[in-house]
């Protein structure tokens, strides 16, 4: 049986200052990638492609891949990146013969230019593609906006169930083991949503509680009979959009209404609990007489607000300056992104010692260039290879990189945009996070993959950015219902 697969994913922000060019599609993180170079670089991944690999040799189906575009995320997508993109998948995807089912590897929270539901917008198509009888299955972020028309348009869909997110390849063999049931055990899926209006707040780690509480719950109702599968979507918070807010969707075997009764039923779960998925986050300053307290090392700050990883520019400064006005010593900051420093350094070589303007030079909202007199401890070209669980198996590049050091405070500056999963790049540049005291990441909860295991203590922090703006419901104009926490509801 021939299965064919696409990747078109971004999560995008609508209140970030950093554009999506054709550069963010092509030359960070992966590339744009074509036919069968998307088999070979993902195959063995943890990626969803990853997984799709794995399930079609399990079941022997032909696996058929046509493009891979995935962006970092930024700003919406120009339409005419949008449409080139993917018109070159459905032309792929129009060319292959006799094709009896299609593997999605999307994320949940897409915005073109004029397409809020950049999501539902690919399953339209594909979907007018193929016809209502070919089977379509997708794999989506757990920040997923879900609107309808993607429930409508896509046979099942398949979300992550761990934050970080480490089962991308888990969760994409879990789509093919789906497809197989359609395609060889008679399966009819029957896939409802419900959406709840809540704006999921940072208690989302599946790892503790009480968001493993939840998943919990989630895994229950997919062991009773008749459920085929389901997933909760934290929503991702940063999107003006219609749709925005947190959801819940299960697909059953032939059972619309069943499908609908536990969809609402998790739901409804998850909205008397609405406060608990909240958590305040200071700032580094205010915590840090409670970390120093507590005596536990290394302690990780980690930067919410400037996490490149929800599309923010990665170079505000607020985290170093604290870090350097309050004298800590054994201290690391993971990573800022400054291209302009990170020439200088290299200009002047390693072990070179100059001043230098750190951060800040993305917007005014990112805080201050922090001056430095730093001594330069090595440079690199960025490369490097990831050590997992998230990109296991995969090359990596941060670009022209620079580790750099001013009493006892490092700072790891770095030409493109991506939060800290591991630690694999920073030992590259000389430097072992493991042996600080004081670890600043720019990252959200990504970094608990590679960190929490050595971590003594880990502190969410706020610190100004383009995103700060983002904290009422006045800031958004197209979601059209209330929201908690942003409204009192």
């Amino acid at each position: 049986m021939k299965i064919v697969t696409g990747s078109v994913s971004h999560e995008s922000s609508t209140f970030t200052t950093v554009e999506t060019t054709w550069e963010s599609y092509g030359s960070q993180r992966f590339g744009y990638l074509k036919g069968r170079d998307v088999l070979n670089t993902f195959r063995s991944s943890n990626t969803a492609v990853g997984g799709f690999v794995d399930g079609c040799k399990k079941y022997g189906f032909e696996l058929v891949s046509t493009v891979y575009a995935v962006a970092q995320p930024s700003g919406p997508t120009p339409r005419d990146i949008f449409d080139e993109i993917l018109n070159e998948m459905l032309a792929r995807m129009g060319a292959c013969a006799a094709v009896e089912g299609v593997l999605l590897d999307l994320h949940g929270s897409m915005v073109a230019e004029g397409i809020d539901d950049g999501e539902g917008h690919i399953l339209s198509v594909v979907r007018d593609l193929f016809g209502p009888d070919i089977p379509i299955i997708a794999q989506l972020d757990i920040h997923s906006n879900m609107s309808q028309q993607m429930v409508d348009m896509a046979d099942v869909i398949i979300g992550h169930e761990t934050y970080p997110e480490i089962d991308q390849g888990d969760r994409g063999r879990e789509c093919v083991d789906v497809l197989n049931r359609i395609l060889t055990q008679g399966l009819k899926p029957t896939m409802a949503l419900s959406r709840i209006p809540l704006v999921w707040g940072m208690n989302q780690v599946t790892a503790h509680p009480p968001m493993h509480q939840a998943i919990e719950y989630l895994h229950e109702i997919e062991s009773r009979t008749g459920v085929v599968c389901g997933s909760i979507a934290t929503c991702f918070p940063l999107a003006d959009v219609p749709h925005l807010g947190a959801s819940t969707y299960i697909v059953t075997d032939n059972d619309q209404d069943l499908a609908q009764q536990y969809a609402d039923e998790l739901g409804a779960w998850i909205w008397e609990r609405r406060a608990d998925w909240q958590t305040p986050m200071p700032s580094t300053k205010e915590v840090l007489l409670d970390a120093r307290t507590a005596g536990k090392y290394p302690v990780i700050f980690a930067d919410r607000e400037d996490n490149t990883g929800g599309g923010s520019p990665g170079d505000s400064t607020g985290l170093l300056r604290t870090f350097i006005d309050e004298g800590l010593k054994d201290a690391c900051v993971l990573y800022v992104v400054d291209p302009e420093a990170v020439a200088l350094c290299h200009e002047a070589g390693a072990g070179a010692e100059l001043t230098l303007d750190v951060g800040a030079k993305s917007s005014a909202l990112q805080g201050e260039p922090v001056r430095m007199q730093a001594r330069v401890e090595a440079i690199s070209e960025g490369e490097f290879t990831y050590e997992g669980p998230i990109n296991l198996g995969l090359d990596g590049t941060m670009g022209a990189s620079a580790h750099i050091v001013q009493n006892g405070v490092h700072v790891v500056l770095v030409t493109k945009r991506e939060q800290p999963f591991g630690i694999a790049f920073s030992l590259t540049m000389g430097l072992d996070p493991r042996q600080m005291k004081y670890i600043g990441v720019k990252s959200a909860a990504h970094f608990r993959a590679g960190f929490e295991a050595f971590a003594g203590g880990i502190y969410l922090v706020t610190e100004p950015s383009v995103h700060s703006i983002v904290n009422g419901s006045d800031k958004f104009h197209n979601v059209g219902r209330k929201l908690y926490p942003l409204d009192d509801i």
